[in-house]
């Protein structure tokens, strides 16, 4: 039975208070799909949680936009991933992703609503949605 929570956030020190929350709850060799429309605070939370994980400074994590893949740890334990400007299922089968999906790592994707039928299944879903103002909701389900 999926399992879903949520919580509100009025800063990026309170989305980072989240994430910690986050980090703790989601285990490794997870597949994440971020969803959120431009400027919600995908990589904001990213950061935070690459932080809450260990892998890296939240300061040294940025978006993948145009590299589309950024790795963190030593060896990796995850993988951020930027889909918003792959266009059609060739170009996001030639990022190799499949290998990715199988590493022991945690795998974070941005946009990945945009390929959603070629995720895993069994993947985890945080929602970023703008709650008026400077607020956020932040919903996360698990399968």
């Amino acid at each position: 039975m999926p399992e879903t929570r949520s919580w509100t956030s009025a800063s990026p020190e309170q989305t980072a208070q989240i994430a910690i929350a986050l980090a703790a709850w989601i285990p490794e060799r997870t597949v994440i799909q971020l969803t959120g429309n431009l400027g919600a605070g995908k990589t904001t939370l990213t950061k935070s949680l690459v932080e809450a994980w260990g892998a890296a400074g939240a300061d040294e994590v940025s978006s993948p936009t145009f590299t589309l893949i950024h790795e963190y740890g030593e060896p990796v334990t995850v993988y951020h991933i930027d889909l918003y400007r792959i266009e059609t299922p060739a170009e996001f089968y030639s990022l190799g992703l499949d290998e990715i999906f199988d590493s022991p790592a945690r795998v974070l994707i941005e946009w990945g609503e945009k390929f959603a039928p070629f995720l895993p299944e069994n993947r985890w879903l945080i929602r970023i949605e703008h709650a008026g103002g400077d607020a956020r909701t932040i919903t996360a389900s698990r399968p």
